[in-house]
């Protein structure tokens, strides 16, 4: 078969759904017992992962091989950009506010609020986190706030930990609601009723995420002595959370929850405090700073400006400089559309879904976008330049810190890079849609194993995003067939998909690098696979009810 030859996807290459799916789910399992059992690194767990979802794509799936590599191409460039730039960026900005001296004086001001370090994990690993993955999202979130709790003296595998457990109650709607109002898009539903649909279980997992997050610092006896803050700060969360998604929508409910999470649990430490204080190790509490307001701001400016520029680049404002013209809606072309590069790669359309997964044979886009003004990392890097600027950095230090960035995370970029490469095959192979379709001959009790779906579209992919667009097809479809409503499935997937944000090797390996633990992503993933499965049984057995 020729370059750019039209190839049809085919779902049950067995003549047997659940033999096919057997066959599909092998590079997943080679993954993870690579990384659990026999700890490899993680770039050799994916490398091996390519390699075997590769072999079958060709010789179970007749994938011709120029699709195979195209696949893997786009997978690789997609791991360089966005992801691995927003977590180089972000990381830099991070070791910059170390050298500069800002960073001792942002553990002392979150010292100053509460030296307990369950408090402080309340503040930055779930407040202050799902901040960032409301205005940023990818991995900026987890790879700040686990760098922030490594400087307040936690041990790193639990910081990373527990960032990533936490980034469940972002994960769904970060950034800007996308999670939610793609999927919706792709099956033409309400993006109000699709997030109204997560805001139950939802919310009820984020409160169960303040419980845990504690517990995993100070176990039992840790809950029961800020059991009032636990309630305080995932309380007024969920709150706000599940008000938003009943009247407004999900795009700001991330960075509206959280603000009122921190200001309520701020509020509430100036009349309350633990009987016993749990600290940290660093023994930051004895301050050695001037903590007055303007040194405080000044020293939290760079995050401040991170947040600004994420922001504003998220605006619809700015989103509408580089639209696209389209004639049928009457959009014009945004005055910095030309800024705006999209380059298709050379198996752009030749790839098709076909029936089940697709209502007709649709032709897969497979399309580099490089969108400066809209960025991500954009703004990271906006804010790091402006930071450089104000603090009057010399340039040995920023070649230094940039140095230092580029040598700790390239084995991390490779983990990622590889992984999506692996996200990228199966997904053109159609492997992953053979794990839908098995799944979704579960008949009348679909709803229960619903979630699963998107737990493994995001362990693929990485991406709450990507796996909606993988799978709330297939959940739309069965929706139908079996009676439920489809806007309560399609939700169903963005629940399961934050779920896996905890073990989506990209996410793990994202932590590992923030906290200076490259190549230990097995023992990452070891802490938070067990909360993952226990929290997707929950939302599982939760969907079923709600849909009965």
């Amino acid at each position: 078969m020729t370059l750019n030859t039209v190839w049809q996807q085919q779902y049950n290459p067995m003549n047997n759904i659940w033999l096919s799916a057997l066959i599909a789910v092998i590079p997943i399992v080679i993954f993870l017992i690579s990384l659990v059992f026999f700890k490899l690194k993680g770039y050799t767990a994916g490398a091996l992962s390519i390699i075997s979802s590769a072999i079958i794509s060709i010789f179970v799936y007749k994938m011709p091989v120029d699709k195979v590599a195209g696949a893997a191409e786009q997978g690789i460039v997609s791991g360089l950009w966005p992801v691995a730039s927003i977590v180089l960026a972000a990381i830099f900005l991070y070791k910059l506010t170390v050298k500069i001296g800002c960073f001792d004086i942002m553990k002392e001001s979150i010292a100053s609020i509460s030296p307990d370090k369950r408090i402080q994990v309340l503040l930055i690993g779930f407040s202050f986190n799902a901040f960032l993955e409301g205005a940023a999202g990818f991995g900026a979130p987890v790879a700040i706030t686990a760098a922030i709790l490594v400087g307040l003296g936690f041990n790193p595998i639990s910081a990373a930990a527990i960032c990533l457990v936490s980034n469940i109650a972002g994960g769904a709607y970060g950034a800007m609601g996308i999670p939610v109002t793609v999927p919706a898009a792709l099956t033409e539903l309400s993006p109000v009723k699709v997030g109204q649909n997560t805001a139950v279980i939802l919310c009820l997992i984020t409160i169960l995420v303040t419980f845990l997050i504690v517990f995993m610092v100070d176990g039992l006896k840790g809950i029961k002595e800020v059991f009032p803050a636990i309630l305080v700060s995932g309380g007024s969360f969920a709150a706000t959370q599940f008000v938003l998604l009943e009247f407004i929508g999900p795009e700001l409910v991330d960075i509206a929850s959280s603000i009122v999470s921190l200001i309520a649990l701020i509020i509430f430490l100036r009349f309350w405090s633990p009987k016993n204080i749990l600290s940290a190790e660093s023994k930051i509490t004895d301050t050695k700073h001037d903590l007055s307001g303007k040194v405080v701001f000044k020293a939290w400016l760079p995050f401040i400006l991170l947040t600004v520029f994420v922001t504003l680049l998220n605006t619809s404002f700015f989103k509408s400089l580089v639209q696209a013209a389209n004639p049928q809606t009457g959009q014009k072309r945004g005055i910095l559309n030309s800024l705006v590069f999209k380059i298709p790669y050379y198996i752009d359309s030749t790839v098709v879904k076909v029936s089940p997964i697709a209502e007709k044979p649709t032709p897969m886009k497979a399309i580099f976008s490089f969108e400066p003004f809209t960025s991500t990392t954009t703004a990271i890097v906006l804010a790091a330049i402006l930071t450089i600027v104000i603090f009057k950095v010399k340039a040995r230090i920023v070649r230094i810190v940039l140095k230092e960035t580029i040598l700790e995370l390239w084995a991390p970029i490779l983990t990622i890079c590889s992984v999506l490469a692996f996200a990228y095959i199966s997904t053109y192979s159609g492997m992953s849609s053979t794990l839908g379709l098995a799944l979704a001959n579960t008949g009348k009790i679909f709803p229960l194993v619903s979630p699963i779906l998107g737990w493994i579209g995001v362990f693929l992919t990485g991406s709450v995003v990507n796996s909606g667009s993988l799978f709330a097809g297939l959940q739309h479809v069965t929706a139908t067939q079996i009676g439920v409503d489809p806007s309560l499935l399609v939700a169903s997937n963005i629940i399961g998909g934050a779920i896996a944000k905890m073990i989506s090797p990209q996410s793990i390996a994202v932590a590992a690098a923030a906290v200076g633990l490259v190549n230990k992503d097995s023992e990452i993933f070891s802490k938070t696979i067990k909360w993952s499965v226990i929290f997707l049984i929950l939302a599982g057995i939760l969907n079923f009810l709600f849909t009965m």
